[in-house]
């Protein structure tokens, strides 16, 4: 097995204690000390906290999207694609204790000037949102697949922030039933 770089080191610890800890409380000191790597060695690959929270965020985007394209890759349909997502969130924040929302969690603990992390946050959520919309047009069969989308990126977000409140998933399985709803 490979041996991590410095910049993979960097960004692994920084994505567990952001995700955990929160942007905010996460100083570059645990990260540097955490991680295992000289201080000089870090600001070699990263300027600054919020760059790595970029690169942080980057990379859960990609494994993130690609968890939910592996998980909802059994459905037959798009239709069951957009229902399937709701099976993907029970899954996902059931495994990571109804933690929530990565970017959520982020961008609610942001300083103001930190509009490089803002901007991932909106590329997530906005490339969720074409997601959902490409899966309502290719079924082929909605009026308005950009609202019916948009109405269900809403049923997602709220049912992922409420299950991290709750730390329970009914939420989820509402906010599913409300899809299905939606979608028939």
């Amino acid at each position: 097995m490979k041996k991590q770089g410095v910049k993979e080191r960097i960004i692994e610890t920084a994505s567990d204690l952001f995700y955990n800890q929160g942007f905010n409380q996460t100083g570059i000191n645990q990260i540097i000390a955490e991680a295992g790597v000289a201080k000089a060695s870090m600001y070699q690959h990263f300027r600054s906290k919020e760059d790595i929270a970029v690169a942080y965020l980057i990379a859960r985007h990609s494994m993130w999207m690609g968890k939910l394209n592996d998980s909802v890759s059994v459905q037959n349909t798009p239709k069951g694609k957009v229902i399937g997502c709701f099976d993907y969130l029970l899954e996902w924040l059931n495994e990571v204790n109804f933690r929530g929302c990565g970017w959520q969690n982020i961008i609610t603990d942001l300083p103001i000037d930190h509009d490089k992390i803002r901007d991932q946050a909106i590329h997530h959520k906005n490339d969720l949102r074409l997601w959902i919309q490409k899966q309502l047009k290719d079924e082929g069969k909605y009026e308005s697949s950009e609202e019916l989308g948009d109405e269900i990126l809403i049923l997602i977000e709220g049912a992922i922030i409420l299950s991290q409140i709750q730390k329970e998933k009914w939420p989820i399985t509402a906010a599913k039933k409300a899809c299905i709803k939606l979608l028939n």
